[in-house]
């Protein structure tokens, strides 16, 4: 079983990787342009709002800079794509890998200390919770906020253009949409969401580095699917319910197999479960739909 500390960092961690989710299911489901900018924005956002806040910044701010940071980045490599014409994957592999060397620039050194500056967090600490439990409620109202902003966006008339050029981008340019500038708008706004989270991961980690991007994209992809599973998302409020859902199972799945002692896993072995969750969250759907139409048809 885990510990209650256990169980609030899972949904801690889970909320803020939630953020991220939301932003691959705009690239990659809402515009279908596959990113990997993201395990270069999300670290970016993190030098982005430690160094500010080091500087005396307002940690909001700070972290507003950070979503702004993450946003140019998604912007380099929707232009890369779309005025370029360089291929979606090979863009967002070239921006991550100049990202690299950005957040060693603006960190100027491989990581950065956070403990003992004040955070997001700080003044919450003030409301008589628990330590463990502080980080949890803020970072659910953030990822409420974002939800409603996001699907606000998304029925709007900018919103609906976005996802006619995500559908079909030939049908929306005939429309009049200027499919480029939507492109460049939702990898932009996508990035941002995923500075966003690196900018609370490392205020609630208390340090920024640059290796924190690694495997953030898996991780991304693995709640997006993962909670497709449980939620099918057939509005835009319920993929981005699937999103947020599917990143605190994730994350509790992660916290209940290294805390299991029935299965002797341990730290090193966190990429193979994430391999294995993510398989499962890709094969269990199919499964699942060969084994209704098979009852269906038998029941017919």
């Amino acid at each position: 079983m885990l510990s209650e500390i256990a169980f609030y960092g899972a949904l801690e961690t889970g909320l803020i990787y939630g953020l991220v989710a939301f932003g691959i299911y705009l690239s990659f489901r809402v515009l279908d342009f596959p990113d990997l900018t993201v395990d270069g924005s999300f670290p970016l956002g993190a030098a982005v709002a430690a160094i500010l806040i080091i500087e005396g910044w307002n940690p909001w701010l700070a972290t507003g800079c950070a979503v702004l940071a993450g946003m140019a980045a998604g912007a380099v490599t929707a232009i890369l794509n779309v005025k370029l014409n360089i291929l979606n994957l090979l863009a967002s592999i070239l921006t991550m890998i100049a990202l690299y060397s950005v957040n060693l620039r603006i960190m100027g050194r491989p990581n950065v200390a956070l403990l003992t500056e004040e955070t997001v967090l700080t003044p919450w600490y003030d409301l008589g919770l628990a330590f463990h439990q502080v980080p949890v409620v803020l970072f659910t109202l953030v990822a409420i906020a974002s939800l409603i902003l996001l699907w606000r966006f998304m029925k709007s008339e900018t919103g609906l253009a976005m996802r006619a050029t995500g559908a079909n981008a030939r049908m929306a340019r005939a429309q009049g949409i200027a499919t480029g500038g939507m492109i460049i708008l939702g990898v932009a706004l996508s990035n941002g969401l995923v500075g966003l989270a690196g900018a609370l991961f490392a205020q609630s980690q208390g340090a920024a580095d640059v290796t924190m991007g690694v495997g953030v994209i898996v991780i991304g992809l693995a709640s997006l699917i993962g909670g497709e599973a449980v939620i099918t998302p057939s509005t835009v409020v319920r993929a981005l319910l699937a999103c947020v859902i599917g990143a605190i199972i994730y994350r509790l799945a992660i916290a209940f197999a290294l805390n299991a002692d029935v299965l002797g896993l341990q730290a090193q072995d966190l990429n193979l479960i994430t391999a294995v969750l993510v398989t499962l969250a890709i094969v269990l759907p199919g499964i699942r739909t060969k084994v209704t139409s098979r009852f269906t048809s038998k029941k017919a």
